[in-house]
């Protein structure tokens, strides 16, 4: 009883439901970009509700977690999150995940599938494949220089940004978070068994349309590429298309390319 309790716990922190949705027949589980909250996901949670069930994963380090240590590799971070999905594969899910994010979403779908309760479904933004290496040392600059990419990618709250005092709070956090993403590496043919479908932005700085069309080793299922006009956070800056794409997916039409 007690480590049944405890994983229930577990999940609460992991694991935000904004609209609790029991009558959905279907749950999105959204993986946010290094730096970002479950929160972020907020407006898609509201506009997917009641049809669809969004569960948000909030990393540590950040808004109600911000004591707690971030977890600057991305294996364990996959462990955690896939461990503090558990009660939630009463119904069949679909990841989402941006950036950072994408990564995660795609090392917990392969933990799961392991597991026999893997996701129908997999959507990864704005993040090059994960055989596509690339080094970058953003987690090993000074505050500013972490600060000033933040602003470049266009991602973060200008709240956050211009509030001296809450920016050094959660930039522990962030450093975390892209020591994790720049550290990381995965094996030669890893790949889930989920289809996946692709999202970029035409003029994304760290992502080519080569490093996104680069996903489709890294499953064995179907593979779709959707390109949308913008940058780095095209989904902010297109939310009803990418949104329209989501609500495709969930009425059972094929979101391939």
């Amino acid at each position: 009883m007690t480590s049944t309790l405890s994983a229930g716990r577990d999940s609460d922190q992991w694991i935000r439901r904004y609209h609790p949705a029991p009558g959905a027949s279907h749950r999105l589980v959204c993986f946010p970009h290094a730096g970002g909250s479950a929160s972020f996901y907020f407006p898609v949670s509201a506009a997917l509700s009641p049809e669809v069930e969004v569960a948000a994963v909030m990393y540590p380090g950040r808004q109600d977690r911000r004591t707690e240590p971030g977890i600057d590799d991305i294996a364990t971070m996959a462990d955690r999150t896939a461990a503090a999905l558990a009660p939630f594969a009463d119904k069949p899910l679909t990841f989402f995940g941006h950036s950072m994010g994408a990564v995660i979403a795609f090392e917990v779908a392969r933990r799961l599938e392991a597991e026999g309760r893997g996701p129908r479904h997999v959507f990864a933004s704005g993040r090059r494949a994960p055989s596509v290496f690339r080094p970058e040392n953003v987690h090993e600059r000074d505050d500013d220089g972490i600060v000033a990419e933040m602003k470049a990618l266009s991602g973060t709250d200008s709240r956050v940004l211009g509030n001296e005092e809450l920016l050094r709070m959660v930039l522990p956090a962030i450093r975390s978070d892209y020591r994790a993403i720049e550290r990381y590496r995965v094996e030669p043919g890893a790949a889930i068994s989920a289809p996946l479908t692709v999202l970029t932005g035409d003029a994304d700085p760290r992502t080519t349309l080569d490093d996104a069309r680069a996903w489709e080793p890294h499953t064995r299922g179907r593979f779709g590429l959707k390109v949308f006009p913008g940058g780095h956070f095209f989904l902010s800056e297109k939310a009803p298309d990418v949104l329209a794409v989501l609500k495709e997916h969930f009425r059972g039409r094929a979101t391939t390319a």
